[in-house]
Order: structure tokens, then sequence, then C-alpha cells
């Protein structure tokens, strides 16, 4: 069964530029720390453990990311992961990070990961376990390109902004 993995947090002073925005850096760091804890909570996997105890893990090899919205110094956030392909060795994500009340989404981000021996480096084969979780928490999006995907998210901002109520 395919799964968006959802995670509360907030943004914190120390993570924000002068601009009381989140530091575009700090983006990643807040997609990770979420997606680390999601598969956690949800598949029971440990990355530390895993890169402790089986000398396996998943290094970032490529990402792209649109910062759709600002986010501000103490705002609360939802950020949601989801699996949207794979292969023997890699897997590739796709992470939103929304307002509260998901009216607003502000970026969203696409990752790709290769499984590799911590203490090698080299490239490693996912377990059936692994392929067999895959293959059940895979979830397809419609868009073949992270370019189309961004106008997709452009008129689900969009849409919301003409939808909202203003508030006094």
């Amino acid at each position: 069964m395919a799964h968006i993995l959802s995670t509360t947090t907030k943004t914190r002073f120390q993570d924000c530029d002068p601009f009381n925005h989140l530091n575009n850096a700090k983006y990643l760091d807040y997609f990770l720390n979420a997606r680390e804890d999601q598969v956690l909570e949800k598949y029971n996997l440990d990355m530390y453990k895993e890169a402790t105890q089986n000398n396996l893990g998943w290094v970032v090899a490529s990402h792209q990311i649109s910062y759709l919205k600002p986010v501000k110094t103490s705002e609360t956030l939802i950020i949601e992961s989801q699996l949207i392909s794979y292969d023997s060795s890699s897997i590739k994500l796709e992470m939103r990070m929304y307002n509260k009340d998901k009216s607003e989404l502000k970026a969203f981000l696409w990752m790709h990961n290769i499984h590799i021996s911590v203490n090698s480096g080299s490239i490693k084969r996912h377990s059936d376990y692994f392929m067999n979780l895959f293959m059940d928490a895979k979830m397809e999006i419609e868009e073949n390109s992270f370019e189309k995907r961004i106008k997709t998210f452009l008129i689900y901002n969009k849409t919301n902004a003409l939808t909202s109520k203003p508030t006094a």
C-alpha cells in the first residue's frame, strides 16, 4: 500500500536569516530530519542503526528543490514525503513543505539517493526486504519531470489563494 508520510515541525530562530525567512540551506535539513523521523515511525527503519549495524545507507546523489513561498521564523509546518521511484540500488523521493493548514505549499524537493556500503562507499543492491518495502510504499505521480511538477504546485497555491478567506 502506497504511503505519504507526514510530520509536523516548527522552524527555529537559529535556522532563519535576517529577513525572518528560513535559510535556503536549512530546507534540506528540515526535509531530511522529517524523512528520518517518518521512516522510523512508519517502517521501524532506523537510519543510524542501518548504517552502524548493517554497514549500509543511502547517500544523496542529487536533489532539486523549488522554493514557492517563504517560510517564517517559528512557523508550524507539515512536511510530507513519499517514494516516487526506485531501482535495485537507488530511490527517488518527493518531499513537500506546507503551512500548518496545508493551504500553501512552501517548498518541494526531489531527492535521488544511492544505496551504499558505509565502509567502502561502493554502490550496493537493495535487499529483497527493501525491494518489497519499496514496491508497497511507492506512490506514483503523474508528472514525469520536475518542471511539470512545479507547474502543478503553482496551480495548487494559486487555487488555494483564490479560495481562501481573508483573516481579520
